[in-house]
């Protein structure tokens, strides 16, 4: 039985490597898998970004994105907003969200991995964004204080953790009263394989830690959350399992059958119920602390390896 630290170490190595390649100048591919996908096109990664939104941010955040969908499409950010966004990456969807909430809001990208850390924040330097901020932490453990974000956006990380009701648990904490939760994830409907539950290559992928769509709610709503929904984006066939599922020796084609219609990427909203009048103080406390938050940065501490 693989332990949350199995995971998170093979997650974190992956990553990592990850942003080696897109450092070097190559593509990733099926949500940081080592050999990549079997055919030229990740039937989960691919063609998630338009052309306008290509355009905004460097080459090298649109080629680290190893996200299942684009919550930034999706999500109804407003100007003058603080976004948090759990595994950031190489910083696509802080950059997007930057600029979506404008001058007057905030951006911030919370991710564990040094190297992708450092590649962020060279795209931030890139995009010349002033309001994004890149934290190094774990999504378990958000190192931002209460109520002090608007919106919570994830791509495709919520399923990589161990531990997800200490996930969603956080994501509720940090959230201001009526703050909304807005992630692109995988879902599963109905039963999987064990085979694929039991892989860590695939855990890596997207696929095995994935939650069912009934699970994902029942956890929501335990941590507090109301007005959940989920709407499925995109919904897998055999022909694409059999691409994910590249390396899983010769029961491929019997897998994908098994998994036909089963494997969704899915939006996943709710929202954090408003707080009672008696705690009008919590947001201009959270602010403050959020204002020391930014000045301790990724870009000015000893993750990125190197001063802001």
């Amino acid at each position: 039985m693989n332990t949350p630290a199995d995971v998170k170490t093979i997650v974190k190595e992956r990553y990592g490597q990850a942003a080696a390649r897109v450092a070097s100048g190559a593509r990733n591919a099926c949500c940081g898998s080592a050999e990549g996908c079997a055919g030229n096109a990740d039937p989960i990664t691919s063609n998630l970004y338009d052309a306008v939104q290509a355009g905004q941010v460097p080459e090298q955040a649109l080629l680290a994105s190893l996200g299942c969908g684009n919550p930034t499409a999706l999500a109804e950010l407003k100007p003058g907003e603080t976004v948090l966004d759990l595994g950031s990456g190489g910083g696509i969807d802080v950059l997007l969200s930057a600029r979506r909430v404008g001058p007057g809001g905030k951006a911030f990208g919370l991710d564990m991995t040094d190297e992708m850390l450092a590649l962020a924040e060279e795209n931030k330097r890139k995009s010349g964004l002033t309001n994004v901020h890149f934290l190094k932490g774990e999504i378990e453990n958000i190192p931002l204080p209460d109520a002090s974000v608007d919106v919570i956006i994830s791509n495709c990380v919520v399923n990589l953790s161990a531990d997800k009701d200490r996930v969603l648990q956080e994501a509720f904490r940090v959230l201001k009263p009526g703050g909304r939760f807005a992630v692109s994830d995988v879902v599963v409907r109905g039963e999987v394989p064990p085979a694929i539950r039991r892989s860590m290559e695939l855990w890596v992928g997207c696929v095995a830690g994935a939650l069912g769509d009934d699970d994902y709610r029942t956890k929501l709503a335990a941590a507090g959350f109301e007005n959940v929904d989920i709407e499925a984006t995109r919904v897998y066939r055999a022909d694409d399992a059999r691409e994910f599922l590249a390396g899983q020796g010769a029961d491929v084609q019997q897998l994908a059958a098994q998994v036909d219609g089963k494997i969704v990427s899915g939006f996943i909203r709710a929202t954090k119920p408003l707080a009672p009048a008696a705690g009008a103080k919590a947001p201009k406390l959270a602010a403050n602390a959020l204002s020391a938050a930014a000045a301790q940065s990724c870009c000015t501490s000893s993750c990125c390896g190197r001063d802001g």
